[in-house]
């Protein structure tokens, strides 16, 4: 698969950068002596090959654009020697194999959430708002969020909330074996196999299974696809306002992959879903003008 210019340009300013940046020292290789000789701070190309257990001039052609469709074995050996982000590491597949990585590259990778979101949600109204992290630990969450559980308890975890607390799955969320539990689970399932070396997934995965009631559930559901579309709804039973429905819309904080942005509106019982699409250009609602 041939790069564009524009992208082995980027490809290969974004490498030589990270390279420059590396005192090849740290990597086992000695000081450099006065002398003659390569001068350009940071590892070299022939260094990378090393590192990499390639042959001569591998990472050269893979550096210029000139190796095809990198293998996602190579091109997480060449993110863990030039220490990219997780950022940089989406781009290097998105760039050279035209898809998403197959998995992160690092393991805090969704647990670094920034803390300007709980100064954003603090500022939002009408919405059930929160942000989790990698491991569904509620981060940040409006007053909205805290006020839905019964005694206005915001959970710390949500899904041991939505799965293991009785009182939550008892009252606050209506048809829980029905409807609840097979539109969530997915979620953690889909979390666990894509994260399989993290502890506190797993743990809450054998918490999950020991649980009677929920056990039988998740081993059915948890290897169904994920079934969520923005604006699904489903049936509880607010705190303070009573039976309802909760509207969803789902979001992945660019800086930390795996975490999760989550704002539903509650709907009271008898209530119309309000409308979630937006109006096209020149449509009815739009402001243009007809004739």
């Amino acid at each position: 698969m041939r790069l564009s210019a524009a992208e082995r340009s980027a490809l290969k300013e974004l490498l030589h950068a990270r390279r420059a940046a590396i005192d090849p020292v740290t990597k086992g290789f000695p000081p450099r002596l006065p002398g003659p000789g390569r001068r350009a701070a940071g590892l070299g190309q022939e260094q990378m090959d090393e590192l990499l257990t390639r042959a001569r001039g591998t990472y050269n052609r893979f550096e210029n654009g000139r190796l095809a469709r990198p293998s996602g074995e190579f091109l997480t050996a060449v993110a863990q020697v030039l220490e990219l982000s997780e950022q940089e590491w989406t781009f290097l597949w998105e760039l050279t194999r035209k898809e998403n990585p197959s998995c992160t590259l690092h393991s805090s990778s969704g647990m670094d959430i920034a803390g300007i979101w709980q100064r954003l949600l603090d500022e939002v109204g009408g919405a059930l708002a929160y942000v989790s992290d990698v491991e569904f630990n509620v981060i940040a969450h409006n007053e909205e969020f805290r006020l839905f559980f019964p005694g206005g308890r915001a959970p710390a975890n949500i899904m041991r909330a939505l799965f293991l607390d009785p009182e939550i799955r008892g009252e606050a969320l209506v048809d829980w074996e029905t409807r609840w539990a097979p539109a969530v689970m997915p979620h953690l399932g889909h979390a666990v196999r894509t994260r399989r070396g993290n502890p506190a997934l797993a743990r809450l995965e054998r918490d999950l299974l020991a649980d009677p009631v929920a056990g039988p559930l998740y081993r059915v559901c948890a290897s169904a696809p994920l079934p969520h579309a923005d604006g699904s709804e489903l049936p509880v039973r607010h705190a303070l306002h009573g039976p309802g429905r909760l509207a969803t819309c789902l979001a992945e904080p660019v800086a930390a992959p795996g975490a999760r942005i989550n704002l539903s509106f509650f709907v009271p019982e008898g209530v119309p879903s309000p409308g979630c699409g937006f109006p096209r250009p020149g449509g009815r609602g739009s402001g243009a003008a007809r004739g």
